[in-house]
């Protein structure tokens, strides 16, 4: 596994919703997180983006710490004077998710990027876990012993 993906709220919910309502596997998938995240795999590196809409780019804060990436950001809702709202589904505050890398990724060179409300973060893969060819030489029985 490259990565994993540590998320204490939807555990947290997870954990409640199964005792309250009993929900199964496939009800608890439909959970939503504050910061979802897309994991792909490509060739030489991991490319991980996470929806951040509405975020002011100065917000995000993006660290790496033994293996341990971090991102939080700052999404903050204002209101004018005489402005009462009455409905409320945009969540605002800090949120934070913690993604652990696995060794075979490089932690020294990741690169990211924040674009129409996307944060996308390439990790690339360290040399030594590149697929690549051995060569295959011939050689008597006598060499194959030693």
């Amino acid at each position: 596994m490259l990565l994993a993906s540590i998320d204490p709220f939807v555990q947290e919910f997870d954990q409640l919703a199964q005792r309250v309502f009993g929900w199964g596997e496939a009800a608890r998938t439909q959970v939503r997180v504050a910061m979802p995240m897309d994991a792909v795999r490509r060739e030489d590196e991991v490319l991980l983006r996470f929806d951040l809409p509405g975020i002011d780019p100065q917000t995000i804060d993006l660290t790496v710490d033994r293996g341990v990436l971090t991102v939080s950001a700052e999404r903050s809702e204002e209101y004018g004077e005489g402005e009462n709202p009455f409905i409320r589904e945009r969540v605002s505050g800090t949120f934070t998710r913690r993604v652990y890398l696995a060794d075979t990724l490089d932690a020294d060179k990741i690169d990211a990027a924040y674009r129409d409300g996307v944060l996308a973060v390439r990790v690339p893969l360290i040399e030594r876990a590149l697929p690549r060819k051995i060569e295959i030489h011939t050689a008597d029985k006598q060499a194959l012993k030693s």
